[in-house]
């Protein structure tokens, strides 16, 4: 389980980073939580790359645990990816002061964004919906 779990949040990961520029023209945002980590690797063209790898690695990581717990199914898997939004999403606020996109102005302000919560949200929610259907029994 743990391992068809990490692949399938690996997977999962990757479908959301393909759909997130979709995410920003809908909600109206620059912010992408598939953008989170590969800015402090590199900037510049390998970057999309770099967000890809780190966030596909990051599904892996969410999708190993849910295997670990035995938990399959969409609606498990949109629970605990919304869970994971809501409980972490405070932290932004921490991150954001030292995150480059923020430093360089390409992100507004995060922490009490609407628009950038919405956008994470829906992440999320695609996350986990593909991440259940990979792993229902």
């Amino acid at each position: 389980m743990v391992r068809r779990g990490a692949a399938a949040g690996a997977f999962a990961a990757a479908v959301w980073w393909a759909a997130d520029p979709l995410f920003k023209r809908a909600f109206g945002t620059p912010y992408a939580d598939s953008e989170f980590v590969g800015p402090f690797l590199t900037r510049g063209p390998l970057e999309p790359m770099a967000n890809l790898v780190t966030h596909a690695g990051n599904g892996a990581g969410f999708g190993a645990l849910f295997g670990y717990l035995g938990l399959g199914g969409v609606r498990a898997g949109v629970g605990a990816a919304l869970a994971e939004n809501v409980a972490l999403w405070p932290l932004i606020g921490v991150a954001e002061r030292f995150h480059p996109k923020r430093r360089d102005g390409t992100w507004p302000p995060l922490a009490r964004n609407p628009r950038a919560f919405a956008s994470a949200t829906a992440g999320h929610a695609l996350f986990g919906v593909v991440l259940g259907l990979l792993t229902r029994r």
